[in-house]
């Protein structure tokens, strides 16, 4: 069994403080097996990341983070750039074509584009898994409701810290049922929903940090 560390983002993102190496260096010391840089709709970042993971002792994973019209999406083991801006199953069916597995994360998080507040839940199943602990959480009702959204639709679950710092990076993490050592491996064996996940709330001091990084890459969209 694997851990992977699949939702994380670098400076690329904007809100994110780290370089692509740092969040590499964080996974290594996190004794993660894996992992995922996801930037907002930026991919170079994180090709870049997966060609290098292997310096670290890791499988990389590239992928990024795409602002749906519906909302956000995690595109992962794509091979190039998804376009933003596109309808939800549109924005699925082209991380398909690129390869990658769609995942949708936070998905009851309005304020944080969450796809639930824009589309009916049965389209959620167009995507592969559904992203069930964000470390970036208050309550943990809204990671509760997407464990139970994916149960009812037999979706593959996922974790993901979000971290916007490398501290985080590992927070959460997706324990994979294989010991195929690739991305394709992992991917494969998500999409066949052999997962289980594990998670710990980010620190209120560092989610109030990253909320403040978030609105200024929202502000930044506007303009």
């Amino acid at each position: 069994m694997l851990a992977v560390e699949l939702h994380t983002h670098s400076v690329h993102s904007n809100d994110g403080q780290n370089t692509v190496e740092e969040l590499l260096e964080a996974a290594r010391a996190a004794n993660l097996d894996g992992l995922a840089i996801t930037d907002h709709n930026e991919f170079a970042p994180s090709r870049r990341a997966a060609d290098l993971a292997e310096e670290y002792g890791l499988i990389g994973i590239a992928g990024m983070e795409i602002s749906t019209a519906a909302g956000h999406l995690l595109g992962l083991g794509i091979d190039h750039r998804i376009e933003r801006g596109l309808g939800f199953r549109e924005t699925v069916a082209r991380v398909h074509d690129a390869g990658g597995i769609a995942v949708v994360p936070h998905p009851f998080q309005e304020l944080r584009k969450g796809v639930l507040g824009t589309i009916p839940r049965e389209e959620l199943t167009a995507a592969d898994a559904i992203e069930v602990y964000n470390s970036r959480l208050l309550t943990g009702r809204a990671n509760r409701q997407a464990d139970q959204l994916a149960e009812a639709n037999g979706m593959s679950k996922t974790a993901g810290s979000d971290a916007h710092v490398a501290e985080m990076v590992g927070q959460a993490r997706t324990l994979v049922g294989t010991d195929e050592r690739t991305s394709e491996g992992i991917l494969d064996t998500i999409r066949d929903g052999r997962t289980t996940v594990q998670g710990r709330r980010t620190p209120y001091r560092i989610t109030l940090r990253q909320a403040a990084g978030s609105a200024t890459r929202q502000a930044r969209e506007l303009f």
